[in-house]
């Protein structure tokens, strides 16, 4: 195991400043698109629109420049960032760059000031449009397919539509050769281990990291009602941002309009957004949003207090490609290193369910990774691949 710690250890972290690499994409042509749509979405006010004009500019031009003094978390990104701000987005740490351009976002719109567009989602716009859209009546009705399945199979198609998010939506495939078909494209199945952990630990604590709101979170909270409801879980306690971070990451905010809609919703969905309702009444899924959900490091430097909180769950599920990232580092070494190594810090079980959709890699086949590189795909960052990774 010391050697395994010694190669994450010596592992560079992913930068953006590689020609070609998805990173490098990130900062040059996302970002700069975002802020635009950003500015769009909502009637901001002119010193508003001057603040986004300013952090377009800040992008373009790729230089970091400091938060306001007068910012609330000003010191503690002034600590963060020392020896980075001032240089160029591709020019430090992926995973910091990046964080530190959604907060960003939020200085720019106003979010933490003391006038009218303090508090308000820059990205609510985008969100509420995914939510209301009609592609989410039909995937919530086909919750009632899945009734007629055997139990080991509706647990599966709601623990696939749970991992592949925006992709499965909660369109979960009732059919074998669905199934079949999203099952090939899991890089990492353990599926098997996952199940056994929450078996063993029944009707056990259960920490839910939560990535993305809207049409990803509503097969999290369909999967967390499924773990109550079947006594796999004595208690979920989900894991959101407090503030909005990454574009369409789940705030409190996000949650309970999921709750809503799915309350609101016919059929299975409804009877599942009303037991959600009142396990969160009684106490049996709650909520947790602690600031360091929107810090730029890794979960190896999360505070005591969160690593309390994962050490008393009996498993902890990491949801999304974010939370993968700060779970193995972010780093760039052989995608081949074990996952058990690099999240051996991690003060009790753990399981990531991740699309991937960035560079960050560990725990791979051999034979998994010389097959897929043979195809010449960016099988990495496409979104077509998925992984179930399980740590006891």
């Amino acid at each position: 195991m010391s050697g395994a710690r010694e190669t994450v250890a010596e592992a560079p972290p992913i930068m953006g400043n590689v020609p070609g690499s998805y990173a490098l994409s990130v900062f040059r042509e996302r970002h700069p698109v975002l802020v635009r749509q950003i500015a769009a979405a909502l009637p901001y006010d002119p010193e508003r629109r001057r603040a986004l004009d300013r952090l377009l500019d800040e992008v373009v031009r790729d230089v970091m420049t400091p938060l306001e003094p007068s910012a609330h978390d000003a010191a503690a990104w002034a600590e963060w960032g020392r020896g980075k701000i001032g240089r160029r987005y591709v020019d430090v740490p992926f995973l910091w760059a990046e964080s530190y351009f959604y907060r960003k976002v939020l200085e720019a719109t106003g979010y933490f000031g003391d006038g009218p567009w303090r508090g308000v989602d820059p990205f609510g716009p985008m969100k509420q449009a995914e939510l209301d859209g009609p592609v989410v009546d039909g995937e919530l009705a086909a919750l009632d397919e899945t009734a007629v399945l055997p139990p080991a199979e509706r647990a599966d198609a709601l623990l696939l539509g749970s991992l592949w998010g925006n992709r499965a939506d909660l369109s979960f495939g009732v059919t074998a050769e669905d199934d079949g078909e999203r099952a090939a494209d899991l890089v990492v199945d353990d599926r098997p281990l996952l199940w056994s952990l929450l078996e063993a630990a029944a009707p056990g604590r259960i920490c839910l990291v939560a990535d993305n709101a809207g049409r990803e979170l509503l097969p999290d909270l369909v999967l967390a009602d499924h773990l109550l409801a079947h006594g796999l879980a004595g208690e979920i306690v989900l894991h959101v941002k407090p503030v909005p971070y990454f574009v369409s990451d789940a705030t409190p905010a996000d949650v309970l309009a999921c709750l809503r809609r799915l309350a609101a919703a016919p059929g299975r969905a409804g009877e599942a957004g009303a037991r959600l309702w009142g396990a969160m009444e009684e106490g049996r899924l709650t909520l947790r949003a602690h600031p360091f959900a929107c810090a730029p490091l890794p979960y190896s430097d999360m505070p005591d207090d969160l690593r309390e909180e994962f050490a008393s769950a009996s498993l902890t599920v990491m949801k999304g490609d974010l939370n993968y990232r700060r779970l193995v580092g972010d780093r760039m070494w052989p995608a081949t290193v074990p996952f058990t190594a690099v999240t051996a810090y991690f003060p009790g079980p753990v399981v990531a369910l991740r699309t991937l959709k960035s560079d960050a890699l560990a725990g791979l086949p051999r034979r998994t990774l010389e097959e897929l590189d043979a195809t010449g795909r960016p099988w990495r960052t496409s979104g077509t691949h998925a992984m179930v990774q399980a740590r006891p």
